[in-house]
């Protein structure tokens, strides 16, 4: 069965919360007012702006202890005949006066830990002058989600949220947004000290491809991802990779188009994965992937055959359990199962199976364990529910 409360609810407890967004937004902003005051950096920030799993409607909660974490891009005007290394240890002073004992260089970014939040600071070298008066448009720098800027294109026109009123103003500029075409802008490049060398990277085609795939998904696509995402956290340690946004490029790969429910949307994507790749698999090779807006990198590439064999064989198992939780026809029986894949926080059925759809949530008492769910969450309205 679908179980569409019973997904809506599990949703509910899995995706960021408020406390968390509140937090990623406080880590970002508190970097972002520091940067443009300080006097030695400012002088080459054209912009910042969130990007990753946050900004895409795609992040799940912390889980095991760890805090929220979101990666902010730093638009900068240096170029690339500066040294990566060089690159990044321009920022060495703003960052021991700021974060010092609480920052550490990274291959390709330079990570923050506070005590609420984890940031991933990217620095990119310096854009095309044509795409500059873009990357500092409300359309990059706005720091909402997919998930609440539901109608966020990236065009001259669209306002961001802490720019909006109610006002006739606001209105046409949104409706003018809807009908402006898009920026095609150029891959930005970040520095990569292991390398030696500036790579390019295309954090808001990423977001453009995820708002077009969930628009194609009857809006399910994000939280296909939320869902698997969560199965893999809560089940496998081992091993390491794919994890993060190599899997979820994977989903999005192999989760169709025009899906109907959350569990449908599941079960297609682990099968269409197990189908797609069986031949990889039997020939002990990893699949090649593109990433959206720079084909010539390959999404896979810290993949080993022993990281794929021992995950496709954990997709091929979960596929099975996903299809009979959708086609078992009770609520309880399918409930069973979809704990099975995603553990305990789905939320348990009632004791008691009974004829009615599943919204019957009658019983209160335990049951195998698990607490079976005392009332159920209506799915919103919005575009994301």
């Amino acid at each position: 069965m679908k179980l569409n409360t019973y997904f809506s609810d599990f949703l509910a407890d899995i995706r960021l919360q408020q406390n968390h967004r509140d937090e990623l937004k406080t880590g970002h902003k508190t970097l972002q007012n520091r940067l443009w005051a300080d006097e030695d950096l400012s002088k080459f920030i054209v912009n910042t702006f969130l990007q990753g799993s946050y900004r895409r409607a795609t992040a799940i909660r912390p889980h095991g202890g760890k805090r929220a974490d979101v990666d902010v891009v730093v638009v900068t005007t240096i170029p690339e005949s500066t040294t990566p290394e060089d690159a990044m240890a321009l920022f060495t002073p703003f960052l021991d006066k700021h974060y010092k004992g609480k920052w550490e260089p990274q291959g390709r970014s330079i990570g923050i830990s506070m005590s609420y939040v984890d940031l991933d600071l990217v620095i990119t070298s310096a854009p095309t002058q044509a795409d500059r008066d873009a990357l500092k448009s409300a359309s990059v720098s706005d720091e909402e989600s997919l998930e609440t800027a539901r109608d966020w294109r990236l065009v001259p026109a669209w306002v961001g949220f802490s720019e909006r009123s109610s006002s006739t103003m606001t209105e046409f500029m949104l409706k003018r947004a809807a009908q402006q075409a898009e920026w095609k802008l150029e891959p930005l490049r970040i520095p990569d000290r292991d390398a030696e060398c500036w790579q390019s990277t295309h954090p808001l085609e990423q977001i453009k491809w995820t708002r077009n795939k969930n628009a194609n998904c009857n809006c399910h696509y994000v939280n296909v991802v939320k869902v698997l995402k969560w199965w893999r956290r809560v089940n496998y340690s081992e091993p390491k990779y794919p994890k993060g946004y190599p899997l979820e490029h994977l989903i999005g790969l192999y989760c169709p188009d025009e899906i109907d429910s959350v569990a449908e949307g599941a079960t297609l994507t682990l099968e269409g994965i197990v189908d797609n790749l069986a031949d990889y698999y039997a020939a002990q090779q990893v699949p090649v992937f593109s990433d959206h807006g720079v084909p010539e990198h390959n999404v896979w590439h810290r993949i080993t055959v022993e990281d794929f064999t021992a995950f496709y064989e954990q997709v091929r198992d979960a596929a099975k359990i996903a299809r009979r939780a959708l086609d078992d026809e009770s609520v309880r029986g399918s409930a069973l199962a979809w704990i099975e894949i995603f553990g305990k926080r789905f939320p348990a059925p009632p004791e008691v199976k009974n004829n009615g759809g599943d919204n019957d949530d009658s019983s209160n008492q335990k049951q195998g364990g698990f607490t079976p769910r005392v009332q159920v969450t209506t799915p919103g309205k919005g575009r994301y529910a």
